[in-house]
């Protein structure tokens, strides 16, 4: 009885250890995404409002430099991340994150300054509120991931055929499916970050949590990024 007492006490202890090393976890998950948030948009703020600087870098040859450098960053990202250690990867993601920001910085000379902030906080809204589906559902969604990853190759196929093509249309249908795929990698990845966190706790391989918190708050930051985008497609408005 004494032994059986001690087992379950020790299973206890263990529990709740992963517990908190999870809570911590996602936190940094979520501080790292914040800042990066934050980079993205003053970026996106000081160049948007700098017409000579968004007149020099969306013209000509240039403005397919600044449109695809995030997309070239990400993999990169993905093929130096096990190279990198983890502060290095933090600073790789912020430097992508301010790139970023340079990137959709003409939405601040397309829309107006209400519109986009009206936009990020309903997208901040949904977002946490799928977020939080993620984190607590007991449902594995796991099944939705290889659905909703090419779903993802679908759009940009799609954004960059669109490109050349300026078609309202498939436009209108590439925001409208792009927000229910970003919506749902949301959930998924958030529930991605939590199983994986307690499938490694164990290890007490701090370098790995440290570059997996970075590679979470990139897909979230991606996903929060990406939604937002195709919302600011319907609530925008134009200046």
């Amino acid at each position: 009885m004494a032994q059986f007492d001690t087992i379950r006490t020790s299973g206890a202890v263990r529990t709740a250890e992963i517990d908190e090393g999870l809570r911590a976890h996602m936190n940094k998950v979520y501080g790292t995404m914040s800042v990066g948030l934050l980079l993205t948009f003053a970026a996106a703020w000081a160049v948007g409002n700098n017409a000579a600087m968004m007149q020099s870098l969306f013209t000509g040859f240039t403005r397919y430099i600044v449109m695809f450098a995030p997309l070239i960053m990400v993999f990169a990202f993905g093929a130096m991340i096990n190279k990198l250690s983890a502060a290095g990867a933090q600073l790789f993601f912020y430097a992508f994150s301010a790139v970023m920001g340079i990137s959709i910085s003409y939405i601040f000379a397309m829309y107006t300054g209400v519109s986009v902030a009206q936009t990020f906080l309903v997208t901040s809204i949904a977002f946490a509120g799928l977020s939080l589906y993620g984190y607590t559902t007991k449902k594995d969604i796991s099944a939705w991931g290889s659905f909703l990853i090419m779903g993802v190759i679908g759009l940009i196929v799609a954004s960059i055929v669109n490109i050349w093509l300026q078609s309202s249309a498939l436009h209108f249908a590439v925001s409208a499916v792009g927000v229910l795929i970003f919506a749902g990698l949301t959930a998924y990845d958030t529930q991605k970050i939590k199983n994986d966190y307690v499938a490694h706790a164990a290890h007490g391989d701090s370098e790995w949590l440290g570059k997996a918190a970075i590679m979470g708050a990139l897909n979230l930051y991606l996903d929060f990024i990406n939604m937002f985008m195709f919302l600011l497609s319907f609530l925008g408005n134009r200046e």
